[in-house]
């Protein structure tokens, strides 16, 4: 499902080439639930980029569900990013004039869905993630875990090959934490494949598979399917 093989990510400031990534070797298979986890600076936020098409490799092959993303243009990118990756951000991206429906629904106008189809599938979604009486709330009118529950349920609404989640947790008390880590693992067990990036250790507790970097290398990877022990931690 997701194969990358040598790659390398550097940054140019100025005359100055700043390298971040260096040699990223990973394949995560459907139905993983994986954590990328490092310090900071250690490049995972931009593995992550990555991973959810938000930025390019500066060399090397990623290939998402057979496609070679490389040969990608922005459009195209765009429209992968729509059909196969589902995000959840630390703070939500919601939009403020949406009720938890208009957002959820947001992914399928973009998809061309007609309306009905994504009204009802959007109340599944939020039905999904325990918040079928708060439909028609706006966004000031939820708690911080609900309205990362509302991410989540955009986040699967398109039925994606993936879920990529950036800190979930971290804008969250620990309760709405546990809760939002919780719904994540009962999607992985229905057979979503899940990637969280974290630097918390409670929230990598969750998954099956860590993958550790450090000076944007992977030193640790240890728990799924194809995954091996690289370094030590």
């Amino acid at each position: 499902m997701i194969s990358l093989q040598h790659i390398d990510k550097t940054y140019k400031q100025g005359l100055l080439e700043v390298p971040v990534l260096h040699d990223i070797n990973l394949e995560i298979e459907n139905g993983e639930f994986a954590s990328i986890m490092g310090p900071s600076g250690s490049g995972k936020s931009t593995l992550m980029n990555i991973i959810g098409l938000l930025d390019r490799q500066t060399m090397g092959e990623y290939m998402l569900n057979e496609v070679n993303v490389l040969k990608s243009d922005g459009a195209q990118l765009a429209l992968l990013r729509n059909k196969y990756i589902g995000f959840v951000f630390q703070h939500f991206h919601l939009l403020p004039r949406l009720t938890a429906l208009g957002n959820v629904e947001l992914p399928l106008v973009y998809g061309g869905v007609r309306k009905k189809e994504r009204r009802d599938r959007a109340f599944d979604a939020l039905a999904k993630v325990g918040l079928a009486d708060r439909v028609n709330h706006l966004p000031n009118q939820l708690s911080g875990g609900q309205k990362q529950r509302v991410a989540i349920a955009r986040s699967i609404v398109n039925d994606p090959t993936f879920v990529l989640a950036d800190e979930p947790t971290g804008a969250l008390d620990s309760k709405s934490g546990e809760q939002v880590m919780k719904i994540f693992t009962q999607l992985n067990q229905e057979g979503t494949t899940i990637i969280v990036v974290t630097h918390e250790d409670d929230v990598a507790s969750y998954t099956s598979r860590r993958i550790f970097l450090k000076d944007g290398q992977i030193i640790h990877d240890k728990g799924g399917k194809t995954s091996e022990f690289i370094g030590k931690h």
